[in-house]
């Protein structure tokens, strides 16, 4: 009981407020492009999307937000267009002002545009990347976790950037 008491303080203790301002918050307008994995890769040939973020850095090395966009999935054959809709909050580690970073998209994303794909689900989105001041190009893995019965999960690997629009 008294370590918790004492884990409880620390951690309160610690906690900050973060003043949003335009030093520390602005928004990230990208596109990216896809290849389709797993059973998606029977039914599109490519995706290709744009997405707005609005993130704040609360430490000088974090950075958390939240998402939205649109990805479109290029029909294989006879297959009917569709895209998805991702609604979402994200984190990104920034060891350093400049170079590498690591980041996760995660929320729910509706299915837009055929009745075979209407079915939402929640997705992940894993990436990888190099930053700068202005720009961000990163790798990325995409999830959106369906049941068999509403046409099974939704992935595709690619390719993105994003420019930071900043306010100062």
């Amino acid at each position: 009981m008294g370590l918790f008491i004492f884990m409880a303080n620390s951690t309160f203790g610690q906690q900050r407020n973060t003043e949003i301002s335009t030093k520390n918050t602005w928004i990230k307008a990208g596109i990216d492009v896809g290849l389709p994995i797993g059973d998606l890769a029977d039914r599109s040939t490519f995706t290709l999307g744009a997405e707005v973020k609005g993130q704040l850095m609360s430490t000088p090395h974090w950075g958390l937000g939240v998402t939205s966009g649109y990805t479109h999935y290029f029909p294989k054959d006879e297959n009917e267009n569709f895209g998805s809709v991702p609604v979402g909050i994200f984190a990104r580690y920034y060891p350093k002002t400049t170079g590498f970073f690591l980041g996760a998209d995660g929320g729910y994303s509706f299915q837009t545009g055929s009745h075979m794909n209407s079915s939402g689900g929640f997705y992940v989105k894993p990436q990888l990347g190099y930053h700068n001041k202005f720009w961000n190009i990163f790798g990325f893995y995409n999830n959106v976790f369906r049941s068999d019965g509403k046409g099974g999960n939704i992935q595709y690997a690619g390719i993105g950037t994003t420019f930071n629009i900043m306010f100062d």
